[in-house]
């Protein structure tokens, strides 16, 4: 009777080694199967770093030139809009339409285009620190007499009354209001 219950038993030990066997031998092709997984995982990251990568530089590049351009934009704007002390934009200066109208050609904020004002005059303004179309508008009468008056007998008889309004009128680049007003002045006197 013992080899009746020696046989099951050597058969359920060499069954439970061979499966043990059989188990050890399946999971370690499952770690291979697992590494292989991880790799083909690595290698799709890397992939997608790469085209990332390459979205990034070409952001980059497109920042660039968007700066650039605004840039270029910015400069244009601050050269066709002249933006005064008190926020007020302005026409900017065209020479060929202050031409085309006043039959004369201009520099920007040439004082003598004001009808009394000549070269002398002007060179009394300058020295007063009054060398723009805008100063000269915002310059009262009696500051205007009284640079006149200093310059002495020769000067003090110009009467600036309408000075700073003709200054104004080029200072906003109304050309036709200027001539037309000109035109209606003796020596810039009403």
């Amino acid at each position: 009777m013992s080899l009746c219950i020696l046989i099951p038993a050597l058969v359920g030990l060499l069954s439970g080694i061979l499966g043990y066997l059989l188990g050890k031998m399946n999971s370690k092709g499952g770690e291979n199967n697992a590494s292989l997984s991880l790799q083909s995982d690595l290698d799709a990251c890397r992939a997608n770093s790469k085209s990332l990568m390459a979205k990034i530089e070409s952001l980059d590049n497109d920042l660039k030139v968007a700066k650039a351009s605004a840039s270029t934009n910015i400069q244009s704007f601050a050269k066709s809009v002249e933006t005064v002390s008190a926020g007020i934009a302005t026409i900017p200066y065209n020479a060929d339409l202050a031409f085309s109208i006043l039959g004369k050609k201009w520099k920007q904020d040439d004082l003598k285009i004001v009808e009394g004002i000549g070269p002398k005059i002007e060179e009394l303004y300058h020295n007063a620190g009054i060398t723009t179309w805008k100063e000269l508008s915002e310059t009262a009468v009696e500051k205007s007499q009284a640079i006149l008056d200093e310059a002495g007998e020769r000067f003090s008889v110009h009467n600036p009354a309408t000075w700073a309004k003709q200054a104004e009128l080029a200072y906003q680049g109304k050309w036709q209001e200027l001539k037309d007003w000109q035109d209606t002045l003796d020596g810039g006197k009403e």
